[in-house]
């Protein structure tokens, strides 16, 4: 079995059969990160087929120097942060209906599944997605701030910032959450 650096280098080198392997072997990873970003899954779908669309055709720039799947999530960061942007410009006056319907019909989905939605995804969906973006990289995928920075073409200091004011973002939507869920009257 091949590793991830030398399907890479095959695939650069016009090696089809290696693309393919690399595409199959990163699309789930890629679409549950660009979920998390997006909480729509059809805006996911949409973006993770964009990004491995870039990829193939682009597959002659890989350097190598990153793996594989970091450089799909460079890709994907900066095709969502477009999407993102070229949608707060068209519907600017729908701001906050437009960033919490997706997450409802993703709770809506995953709840009909029979799986838990947790209270962190949804003090998650009502973060800005830029926020979001650097909690996500950062705290469940464990990237650094430099490599966070270099994902979504932000400096390094806007990433701190993100992800000092996400956290202390999401500390107090839980708290305040958990203080109403106890001072409301028990269900009979």
């Amino acid at each position: 079995m091949d590793t991830e650096a030398s399907l890479a280098e095959r695939a650069r080198s016009g090696d089809l059969t290696a693309l393919a392997e690399l595409v199959r072997a990163n699309y789930s990873f890629l679409h549950s990160y660009l979920l998390k970003i997006t909480l729509d899954p059809e805006k996911a779908a949409d973006l993770t087929q964009e990004t491995l669309l870039r990829a193939v055709e682009k597959i002659r720039q890989f350097d190598g120097t990153a793996k594989f799947s970091t450089w799909l999530i460079t890709i994907a960061t900066r095709l969502a942060i477009d999407h993102h942007r070229r949608k707060s410009r068209e519907w600017r006056f729908l701001r906050s209906q437009a960033r919490e319907e997706p997450a409802r019909l993703l709770r809506w989905r995953v709840e009909t599944a029979g799986a838990e939605w947790s209270d962190l995804l949804d003090a998650l969906a009502r973060m800005p997605q830029e926020t979001r973006l650097a909690v996500v990289l950062k705290h469940y995928y464990g990237y650094t701030q430099q490599e966070i920075a270099a994902i979504a073409g932000v400096p390094e200091g806007t990433v701190k910032s993100r992800v000092h004011l996400g956290l202390k973002w999401l500390r107090r939507e839980l708290t305040d959450y958990e203080k109403d869920k106890r001072q409301r009257p028990a269900k009979s």
